[in-house]
């Protein structure tokens, strides 16, 4: 029962600028990372696989430090389970899409994305 009030809410909480869910206006997104299936195993790692994991983090770097990026991080399981999330604004779903395959990890092909329309509802000060 206090997770469905919990979820009730959340859910009552604004959802950001109007019109980001449809892409139109300003608003948050957030994309999710995979490994390639290839890659899910760290025999399969060469040096080229760690340059690129380097170029990217230096990119989400860069954006985090021009307010672009919220939040990006990872989970620590192992390799064919991991997942990557990167919370960050976007002017339109164009424009987050664009983002998401900017990332240098994404464009090598290491790594697969998928961007959604999200909303912080809540962050620790």
């Amino acid at each position: 029962m206090k997770i469905f009030a919990a979820l009730v809410a959340l859910a009552m909480l604004p959802m950001g600028a109007p019109g980001a869910q449809q892409g139109q206006a300003h608003g948050q997104y957030v994309y999710i990372l995979r490994l390639a299936p290839q890659f899910q195993a760290e025999a399969a790692w060469t040096d080229t696989e760690n340059a690129v994991v380097a170029r990217h983090f230096a990119w989400l770097t860069d954006a985090v430090n021009s307010g672009q990026v919220i939040l990006a991080g990872r989970t620590t399981e192992s390799l064919d389970k991991t997942f990557g999330i990167v919370i960050f604004e976007a002017d339109s779903a164009a424009a987050a899409s664009e983002f998401m395959h900017s990332d240098p990890a994404v464009v090598a092909g290491l790594m697969s994305a998928t961007v959604h329309p999200y909303s912080v509802a809540l962050q620790r000060k």
